[in-house]
């Protein structure tokens, strides 16, 4: 087993794709499968079971990927350190969450502080169960999700399947985000009844768009104007353009959003608990904590 290997398997870990991780490896496609086949079976087990949509990390191979990772970065620290003091190695580093603006202001202020000439950084703004899945698989050392009274069986069921832990950042009471301009945005707090006539907006959840992997709280409740969106932006534009409400923590992060958009006392009776997910016996990376840190720093300031 060689460290080539290693960072063999992680690329295309990383990529989902032979024949994409060759590409970036400037390899042939035939060489890269070689090598993490002579790589299985020299360690007895298999890594990437391979289907006709591409290939898919084992079991073993998600537990094989956690200690290659630290392997790895040990391995750059000491070269950094005592061989390659002028050119720092390049850094890679990726997040899931929900569509929370805390998470992006938090991940802007590890950007600023670790910039240099090359690295790979990704954020992916994404549904519940891929924040899980890019966890569980090692594409992001961290997801950040939500867990209440209501989902909190069925989230908590694929963690344990998943071997993730759930960190709990804070606790926090509903909100609603509405535009600066909406007819309730003069009042405290709103209730259910006062949302009644406006469009109410959500993230859509792909496949698994049931209602214990709903983004919004209270998701189960019928309302008679809807709109599922995917992105963040979008549903920012429609709750100016068409008077819309969504439902959330109630932090919007001003310093990336301007003030178009208020939040506001939903006037229930729950309670969110927002954390980060992280795999079981897998160390954080030195920009994992780092991150993490600041995802403290920003909720605290908002």
């Amino acid at each position: 087993m060689t460290l080539q290997q290693l960072k063999y398997v992680i690329e295309v870990a990383r990529n989902r794709s032979i024949s994409k991780a060759a590409q970036r490896l400037f390899i042939s496609q035939p060489s890269l499968s070689n090598a993490i086949k002579e790589l299985e079976n020299e360690l007895g087990i298999t890594i990437f079971s391979r289907t006709n949509k591409g290939i898919v990390i084992t079991s073993e191979g998600t537990k094989f990927l956690g200690y290659a990772r630290q392997v790895i970065e040990q391995t750059d620290l000491l070269e950094n350190q005592y061989f390659n003091t002028a050119q720092p190695p390049q850094l890679h580093f990726s997040v899931s969450a929900q569509h929370y603006a805390f998470a992006v202001s938090a991940f802007v202020k590890l950007l600023k502080d670790y910039d240099r000439d090359e690295y790979e950084f990704t954020l992916r703004e994404t549904r519940t169960y891929e924040i899980i899945d890019d966890v569980r698989d090692l594409r992001s050392e961290i997801g950040i999700l939500y867990l209440n009274d209501f989902n909190r069986q069925v989230i908590s069921k694929f963690l344990r399947e998943g071997n993730l832990t759930f960190n709990k950042l804070f606790e926090a009471n509903p909100h609603v985000f509405i535009s600066s301009t909406n007819p309730l945005a003069a009042q405290k707090y709103v209730t259910l009844e006062d949302l009644n006539p406006f469009p109410y907006l959500s993230f859509e959840q792909g496949d698994y768009n049931s209602f214990y992997f709903s983004e919004e709280v209270l998701s189960t409740i019928s309302r008679p104007k809807n709109i599922h969106v995917s992105d963040r932006a979008t549903l920012f534009n429609l709750l100016i353009g068409l008077n819309g409400y969504t439902i959330s923590t109630g932090i919007i992060s001003y310093d990336i959003n301007d003030n178009d958009i208020v939040a506001l006392p939903l006037k229930v009776n729950e309670r969110i608990t927002v954390g980060y997910i992280t795999r079981k016996n897998v160390t954080n990376s030195p920009l994992a904590t780092i991150y993490i840190d600041y995802l403290k720093e920003t909720i605290l300031n908002e």
